[in-house]
Protein backbone atom coordinates (compact mmCIF):
# COMPACT_ATOMS: atom_id res chain seq x y z
CA UNK A 1 0.00 0.00 0.00
CA UNK A 2 1.22 3.40 -0.61
CA UNK A 3 1.37 6.44 1.86
CA UNK A 4 2.12 9.95 0.76
CA UNK A 5 2.95 12.65 3.53
CA UNK A 6 4.96 16.00 3.77
CA UNK A 7 8.45 16.28 5.53
CA UNK A 8 9.63 19.64 5.54
CA UNK A 9 9.76 20.90 1.81
CA UNK A 10 9.59 17.44 0.29
CA UNK A 11 6.92 14.94 -0.14
CA UNK A 12 7.83 11.22 0.79
CA UNK A 13 6.55 8.83 -0.86
CA UNK A 14 6.43 4.93 0.90
CA UNK A 15 5.49 1.56 -0.36
CA UNK A 16 4.39 -1.50 1.72
CA UNK A 17 3.90 -4.71 -0.18
CA UNK A 18 4.19 -8.32 1.35
CA UNK A 19 7.12 -9.96 0.07
CA UNK A 20 9.45 -6.74 -0.25
CA UNK A 21 11.31 -4.24 1.84
CA UNK A 22 9.52 -1.05 2.48
CA UNK A 23 10.58 1.16 -0.07
CA UNK A 24 10.61 5.16 -0.16
CA UNK A 25 11.50 8.16 -2.26
CA UNK A 26 10.89 12.09 -1.35
CA UNK A 27 10.29 14.64 -4.34
CA UNK A 28 9.56 17.72 -4.90
CA UNK A 29 6.36 18.02 -5.55
CA UNK A 30 3.12 15.54 -4.74
CA UNK A 31 2.00 14.96 -7.31
CA UNK A 32 5.65 13.13 -8.55
CA UNK A 33 5.64 11.13 -5.46
CA UNK A 34 2.19 9.80 -5.81
CA UNK A 35 3.02 8.83 -9.92
CA UNK A 36 5.92 6.88 -8.53
CA UNK A 37 4.29 5.67 -5.57
CA UNK A 38 1.87 4.02 -8.16
CA UNK A 39 4.54 3.00 -10.49
CA UNK A 40 6.44 1.50 -7.89
CA UNK A 41 3.49 -0.15 -6.41
CA UNK A 42 2.00 -1.64 -9.77
CA UNK A 43 5.85 -2.91 -10.69
CA UNK A 44 5.36 -5.03 -7.19
CA UNK A 45 1.98 -6.48 -8.08
CA UNK A 46 3.39 -7.74 -10.98
CA UNK A 47 6.67 -9.32 -9.90
CA UNK A 48 8.66 -6.68 -11.96
CA UNK A 49 9.98 -4.54 -9.65
CA UNK A 50 13.87 -3.54 -8.89
CA UNK A 51 15.33 -1.55 -6.10
CA UNK A 52 17.21 1.19 -7.31
CA UNK A 53 17.50 3.26 -4.56
CA UNK A 54 21.41 2.13 -3.75
CA UNK A 55 21.99 3.26 -7.44
CA UNK A 56 20.13 6.63 -7.10
CA UNK A 57 22.03 7.26 -3.95
CA UNK A 58 25.84 6.36 -4.28
CA UNK A 59 27.31 8.78 -6.94
CA UNK A 60 30.12 7.77 -9.45
CA UNK A 61 32.73 8.93 -6.97
CA UNK A 62 32.00 6.51 -4.19
CA UNK A 63 31.60 4.05 -6.14
CA UNK A 64 35.06 4.60 -7.57
CA UNK A 65 36.39 4.55 -4.33
CA UNK A 66 34.61 1.24 -3.20
CA UNK A 67 35.84 -0.06 -6.21
CA UNK A 68 39.59 0.82 -5.64
CA UNK A 69 39.26 -0.94 -2.30
CA UNK A 70 38.01 -4.29 -3.31
CA UNK A 71 38.66 -4.73 -7.08
CA UNK A 72 41.59 -2.92 -8.06
CA UNK A 73 44.05 -4.82 -5.83
CA UNK A 74 42.99 -7.75 -7.35
CA UNK A 75 44.14 -6.74 -10.66
CA UNK A 76 48.11 -7.39 -11.61
CA UNK A 77 48.11 -3.74 -13.49
CA UNK A 78 47.19 -1.81 -9.77
CA UNK A 79 49.25 1.11 -10.14
CA UNK A 80 48.39 1.72 -13.83
CA UNK A 81 44.28 1.64 -12.36
CA UNK A 82 45.03 3.56 -9.53
CA UNK A 83 45.99 6.31 -11.67
CA UNK A 84 42.92 5.86 -14.36
CA UNK A 85 41.11 5.63 -11.34
CA UNK A 86 42.06 8.71 -9.77
CA UNK A 87 41.77 10.57 -13.17
CA UNK A 88 37.88 9.47 -13.22
CA UNK A 89 37.58 11.24 -9.47
CA UNK A 90 38.55 14.89 -10.55
CA UNK A 91 36.11 14.35 -13.41
CA UNK A 92 32.56 16.43 -13.76
CA UNK A 93 30.78 12.77 -14.12
CA UNK A 94 31.99 11.22 -10.48
CA UNK A 95 29.44 14.01 -8.57
CA UNK A 96 26.45 12.36 -10.47
CA UNK A 97 24.60 9.07 -9.18
CA UNK A 98 25.13 5.87 -10.91
CA UNK A 99 21.49 5.73 -11.41
CA UNK A 100 21.48 9.29 -13.14
CA UNK A 101 24.33 8.55 -15.47
CA UNK A 102 23.62 7.80 -19.31
CA UNK A 103 25.55 7.28 -22.24
CA UNK A 104 25.38 10.78 -23.66
CA UNK A 105 27.16 11.54 -20.49
CA UNK A 106 30.11 9.74 -21.70
CA UNK A 107 30.20 9.73 -24.84
CA UNK A 108 30.64 13.81 -24.34
CA UNK A 109 33.47 12.93 -21.86
CA UNK A 110 34.91 10.79 -24.27
CA UNK A 111 34.78 13.38 -26.96
CA UNK A 112 36.49 16.09 -24.70
CA UNK A 113 38.79 13.69 -23.41
CA UNK A 114 40.18 12.46 -27.21
CA UNK A 115 41.44 16.24 -27.50
CA UNK A 116 44.18 15.64 -24.08
CA UNK A 117 44.82 12.18 -24.46
CA UNK A 118 44.83 9.20 -27.22
CA UNK A 119 42.22 7.23 -27.73
CA UNK A 120 44.08 3.95 -26.47
CA UNK A 121 44.24 5.41 -23.25
CA UNK A 122 40.10 6.84 -23.03
CA UNK A 123 39.48 3.68 -24.48
CA UNK A 124 40.75 1.74 -21.19
CA UNK A 125 39.46 4.42 -18.81
CA UNK A 126 36.11 4.15 -20.07
CA UNK A 127 36.60 0.30 -19.49
CA UNK A 128 37.55 0.76 -16.14
CA UNK A 129 34.18 2.37 -15.37
CA UNK A 130 32.47 -0.30 -17.62
CA UNK A 131 33.68 -2.67 -15.30
CA UNK A 132 32.24 -1.07 -12.24
CA UNK A 133 28.89 -0.60 -13.85
CA UNK A 134 28.90 -4.64 -13.81
CA UNK A 135 30.48 -5.29 -10.31
CA UNK A 136 27.94 -2.98 -9.33
CA UNK A 137 25.02 -4.80 -10.95
CA UNK A 138 26.25 -8.38 -10.03
CA UNK A 139 27.88 -7.93 -6.36
CA UNK A 140 27.08 -4.96 -4.93
CA UNK A 141 23.14 -5.40 -5.39
CA UNK A 142 22.63 -2.07 -7.64
CA UNK A 143 19.75 -4.38 -9.49
CA UNK A 144 18.70 -2.87 -12.51
CA UNK A 145 21.50 -0.46 -13.06
CA UNK A 146 21.84 0.14 -16.49
CA UNK A 147 25.52 0.35 -18.44
CA UNK A 148 25.87 3.22 -20.07
CA UNK A 149 29.25 2.56 -21.36
CA UNK A 150 28.05 -0.13 -23.42
CA UNK A 151 25.68 1.84 -25.50
CA UNK A 152 28.86 4.45 -26.61
CA UNK A 153 31.21 3.60 -29.48
CA UNK A 154 34.67 3.32 -27.96
CA UNK A 155 37.65 5.41 -29.25
CA UNK A 156 39.35 3.46 -32.51
CA UNK A 157 42.91 2.67 -31.43
CA UNK A 158 45.52 3.85 -34.45
CA UNK A 159 47.16 0.69 -36.18
CA UNK A 160 49.94 -1.12 -34.46
CA UNK A 161 53.41 0.55 -34.63
CA UNK A 162 55.78 -0.25 -36.81
CA UNK A 163 58.45 1.04 -35.89
CA UNK A 164 61.81 -0.34 -36.19
CA UNK A 165 65.85 0.76 -36.20
CA UNK A 166 66.77 3.30 -38.71
CA UNK A 167 70.68 2.59 -40.02
CA UNK A 168 72.54 3.86 -37.57
CA UNK A 169 70.14 4.48 -34.43
CA UNK A 170 71.05 1.15 -32.45
CA UNK A 171 74.74 2.21 -32.54
CA UNK A 172 73.80 5.61 -31.16
CA UNK A 173 71.44 4.83 -28.36
CA UNK A 174 74.03 1.95 -27.07
CA UNK A 175 76.79 4.43 -27.34
CA UNK A 176 74.65 6.75 -25.17
CA UNK A 177 73.57 4.11 -22.62
CA UNK A 178 77.25 4.45 -21.69
CA UNK A 179 78.80 6.86 -19.47
CA UNK A 180 80.98 9.24 -21.28
CA UNK A 181 84.92 9.09 -21.06
CA UNK A 182 87.17 12.06 -20.19
CA UNK A 183 89.90 12.85 -22.38
CA UNK A 184 92.04 10.65 -20.05
CA UNK A 185 89.95 7.42 -20.83
CA UNK A 186 88.33 7.28 -17.43
CA UNK A 187 84.31 7.21 -17.46
CA UNK A 188 83.25 11.17 -16.12
CA UNK A 189 80.67 11.15 -13.73
CA UNK A 190 76.66 10.97 -15.17
CA UNK A 191 73.05 10.46 -14.82
CA UNK A 192 73.36 7.07 -16.61
CA UNK A 193 71.50 4.08 -15.05
CA UNK A 194 74.31 1.45 -15.26
CA UNK A 195 70.89 -1.33 -15.58
CA UNK A 196 69.67 0.76 -18.67
CA UNK A 197 72.58 -0.73 -21.15
CA UNK A 198 71.82 -4.66 -19.82
CA UNK A 199 68.22 -4.50 -20.08
CA UNK A 200 67.87 -2.54 -23.97
CA UNK A 201 70.42 -5.22 -24.56
CA UNK A 202 68.64 -8.21 -23.28
CA UNK A 203 65.24 -7.06 -24.86
CA UNK A 204 66.76 -6.77 -28.26
CA UNK A 205 67.95 -10.57 -27.48
CA UNK A 206 64.69 -11.93 -26.44
CA UNK A 207 61.95 -9.52 -27.42
CA UNK A 208 60.69 -9.75 -23.57
CA UNK A 209 58.33 -7.00 -22.65
CA UNK A 210 59.64 -4.49 -20.23
CA UNK A 211 57.65 -5.53 -17.22
CA UNK A 212 59.00 -9.37 -18.08
CA UNK A 213 62.57 -8.45 -17.97
CA UNK A 214 62.20 -6.32 -14.57
CA UNK A 215 60.16 -9.33 -13.05
CA UNK A 216 63.28 -11.44 -13.98
CA UNK A 217 64.47 -13.48 -10.71
CA UNK A 218 67.73 -14.95 -10.48
CA UNK A 219 66.45 -18.15 -8.86
CA UNK A 220 63.93 -18.76 -11.74
CA UNK A 221 67.11 -18.58 -14.44
CA UNK A 222 69.17 -21.76 -15.37
CA UNK A 223 71.98 -20.40 -17.33
CA UNK A 224 73.39 -23.88 -18.21
CA UNK A 225 70.54 -24.68 -19.64
CA UNK A 226 69.78 -21.20 -21.48
CA UNK A 227 65.95 -21.12 -19.63
CA UNK A 228 64.57 -18.11 -17.78
CA UNK A 229 60.96 -18.71 -16.06
CA UNK A 230 58.36 -16.19 -16.13
CA UNK A 231 55.85 -17.00 -13.50
CA UNK A 232 53.38 -14.43 -14.97
CA UNK A 233 52.83 -12.71 -18.18
CA UNK A 234 51.14 -10.36 -19.70
CA UNK A 235 48.19 -13.03 -20.44
CA UNK A 236 48.26 -14.37 -17.04
CA UNK A 237 50.19 -17.59 -17.83
CA UNK A 238 53.72 -18.73 -17.22
CA UNK A 239 56.89 -18.72 -19.87
CA UNK A 240 59.64 -20.34 -20.33
CA UNK A 241 62.12 -18.21 -22.15
CA UNK A 242 64.85 -19.43 -24.24
CA UNK A 243 68.45 -17.97 -23.66
CA UNK A 244 70.37 -17.40 -26.79
CA UNK A 245 74.00 -17.55 -25.89
CA UNK A 246 74.55 -13.84 -26.14
CA UNK A 247 71.62 -13.23 -24.03
CA UNK A 248 73.44 -16.01 -21.49
CA UNK A 249 76.48 -13.60 -22.00
CA UNK A 250 74.73 -10.54 -21.13
CA UNK A 251 73.03 -12.21 -17.71
CA UNK A 252 76.69 -12.85 -17.00
CA UNK A 253 77.84 -9.93 -17.47
CA UNK A 254 76.20 -8.04 -14.71
CA UNK A 255 76.75 -8.11 -11.18
CA UNK A 256 74.39 -10.95 -9.72
CA UNK A 257 73.62 -13.05 -6.34
CA UNK A 258 71.54 -16.23 -5.88
CA UNK A 259 68.02 -14.76 -5.57
CA UNK A 260 66.35 -11.86 -5.97
CA UNK A 261 65.46 -9.74 -8.71
CA UNK A 262 68.06 -9.31 -11.95
CA UNK A 263 67.51 -5.43 -12.65
CA UNK A 264 67.10 -3.50 -8.91
CA UNK A 265 65.26 -1.14 -10.96
CA UNK A 266 61.69 0.46 -11.21
CA UNK A 267 59.67 0.34 -14.17
CA UNK A 268 59.33 4.29 -14.13
CA UNK A 269 63.14 4.53 -13.41
CA UNK A 270 63.85 2.65 -16.78
CA UNK A 271 60.89 4.36 -18.99
CA UNK A 272 62.56 7.96 -17.59
CA UNK A 273 66.15 6.68 -18.64
CA UNK A 274 65.35 5.48 -21.70
CA UNK A 275 63.79 8.93 -22.44
CA UNK A 276 67.23 10.80 -21.42
CA UNK A 277 69.24 8.20 -23.40
CA UNK A 278 67.32 8.39 -26.53
CA UNK A 279 68.00 12.63 -26.12
CA UNK A 280 71.60 12.20 -25.62
CA UNK A 281 71.55 9.84 -28.55
CA UNK A 282 69.69 12.29 -30.98
CA UNK A 283 72.09 15.00 -29.61
CA UNK A 284 75.15 12.91 -30.41
CA UNK A 285 74.17 12.09 -33.62
CA UNK A 286 72.72 16.04 -34.68
CA UNK A 287 76.17 16.81 -33.50
CA UNK A 288 78.16 14.13 -35.93
CA UNK A 289 75.98 15.73 -39.37
CA UNK A 290 72.87 13.62 -39.23
CA UNK A 291 70.14 15.05 -40.73
CA UNK A 292 67.19 12.68 -40.61
CA UNK A 293 64.33 14.06 -38.89
CA UNK A 294 63.01 10.36 -38.06
CA UNK A 295 66.50 9.08 -36.63
CA UNK A 296 66.42 8.64 -32.74
CA UNK A 297 62.77 10.64 -32.67
CA UNK A 298 59.43 9.07 -31.52
CA UNK A 299 61.53 5.55 -30.28
CA UNK A 300 59.78 3.51 -27.19
CA UNK A 301 61.23 0.91 -25.00
CA UNK A 302 58.09 -1.29 -26.24
CA UNK A 303 59.56 -1.06 -29.81
CA UNK A 304 62.58 -2.82 -28.75
CA UNK A 305 60.23 -5.63 -29.10
CA UNK A 306 59.27 -5.16 -32.46
CA UNK A 307 62.63 -4.74 -33.35
CA UNK A 308 63.75 -8.28 -31.53
CA UNK A 309 60.66 -10.47 -33.00
CA UNK A 310 61.46 -8.88 -36.48
CA UNK A 311 65.14 -10.39 -35.90
CA UNK A 312 63.85 -13.43 -34.69
CA UNK A 313 61.79 -14.11 -37.12
CA UNK A 314 65.12 -14.58 -39.53
CA UNK A 315 65.93 -17.51 -37.15
CA UNK A 316 62.70 -18.87 -36.69
CA UNK A 317 60.52 -19.11 -39.76
CA UNK A 318 58.16 -21.32 -38.15
CA UNK A 319 55.51 -19.01 -37.04
CA UNK A 320 54.38 -21.46 -33.85
CA UNK A 321 57.74 -21.29 -32.86
CA UNK A 322 58.45 -18.21 -32.93
CA UNK A 323 55.29 -17.46 -30.86
CA UNK A 324 56.62 -19.57 -28.33
CA UNK A 325 59.67 -17.45 -27.76
CA UNK A 326 57.51 -14.38 -28.07
CA UNK A 327 54.88 -15.50 -25.81
CA UNK A 328 52.02 -14.50 -28.01
CA UNK A 329 49.14 -17.15 -26.86
CA UNK A 330 47.83 -15.80 -30.51
CA UNK A 331 49.57 -16.18 -33.48
CA UNK A 332 47.75 -13.47 -34.94
CA UNK A 333 48.84 -11.16 -33.02
CA UNK A 334 52.40 -11.23 -34.27
CA UNK A 335 51.18 -9.68 -37.31
CA UNK A 336 51.51 -6.09 -34.94
CA UNK A 337 54.94 -7.06 -34.05
CA UNK A 338 56.66 -8.94 -37.15
CA UNK A 339 57.28 -6.29 -39.82
CA UNK A 340 59.91 -8.12 -41.87
CA UNK A 341 60.96 -5.38 -44.98
CA UNK A 342 59.60 -6.17 -48.53
CA UNK A 343 63.80 -6.24 -49.80
CA UNK A 344 64.06 -9.40 -47.37
CA UNK A 345 60.95 -10.85 -48.74
CA UNK A 346 61.92 -10.82 -51.98
CA UNK A 347 65.46 -12.20 -51.03
CA UNK A 348 63.41 -15.52 -49.38
CA UNK A 349 61.25 -15.85 -52.60
CA UNK A 350 64.65 -15.97 -54.95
Amino acid sequence: MAQIRKRGEKWQARVRLKGYPTTEKSFSTKIDAESWAKITEAEMIRGLYINRSNAERTTLLEALKRYEVEITPTKRGVATEVYRINAWKKSKLAKLSLASLRGSDFANWRDERLKQVAAGTVKRELGTVCHLFNIARKEWGYEGLINPIESIRLPREPNGRERIFFPQEEGYLLAALEKPKSSTGRERSGRINPWLKPIVLLALETAMRRGEILSLRWENIRLADQVALLPMTKNGLSRNVPLSKKAVEILNSIPRCLYGPVFPITANCLKLGFVRSIKRARAKYVENGGTDVRVLTNLRFHDLRHIAITRLADKLPNIVELASVSGHSDVRMLKRYYHPTAESLAKKLG
